[in-house]
């Protein structure tokens, strides 16, 4: 979305934080769209069978293990992107990146989000970043969107 760093701060979000649609909390995505209030980025884990699950589930699709939320480093490398010239939303500037980053912790655990904080054009497939969370408030709730900077 907009070209601004993310906040790490648990309780502030930079002062141009894009409208976004935002998820209805459940049981299972809670813990992802809520950990970034603690700088954490939240990911189901499977004891039973040594996996990460994204996005959120009931159990793990491999072997129906029970999934419960971990952290992870928040560390992944561009997988796939687009820069988006479109103003789909006239509340939303454009230039903007959507991409898909996968986190470093399994080779296909991936995240689809926006790469915030430089140039549009110099994103690239294989650009190491980090997450960062954008805040959101959403009734009694605070939901903090995973975005990614270069790191």
């Amino acid at each position: 979305m907009p070209d601004h760093a993310p906040s790490h701060a648990p309780s502030h979000a930079p002062p141009d934080v894009p409208p976004r649609i935002l998820p209805a909390l459940t049981e299972h995505n809670r813990a992802f769209w809520t950990g970034g209030a603690h700088g954490q980025l939240l990911i189901a884990w499977c004891a039973a069978c040594a996996r990460w699950v994204h996005p959120p589930a009931p159990d793990c699709p491999e072997c129906n293990g029970a999934l419960a939320a971990r952290p992870v480093s928040g560390h992944a490398t561009v997988f796939s992107y687009t820069v988006n010239h479109q103003p789909f939303n006239p509340a939303v500037p454009v230039p903007y990146v959507v991409a898909i980053v996968e986190l470093d912790e399994q080779p296909d655990l991936r995240i689809a989000t926006n790469i915030v904080g430089c140039d549009p054009d110099s994103v690239h497939v294989g650009l190491p970043v980090e997450v960062g969370f954008e805040r959101h408030d959403v009734g009694d709730d605070a939901v903090f969107v995973p975005v990614f900077t270069p790191r």
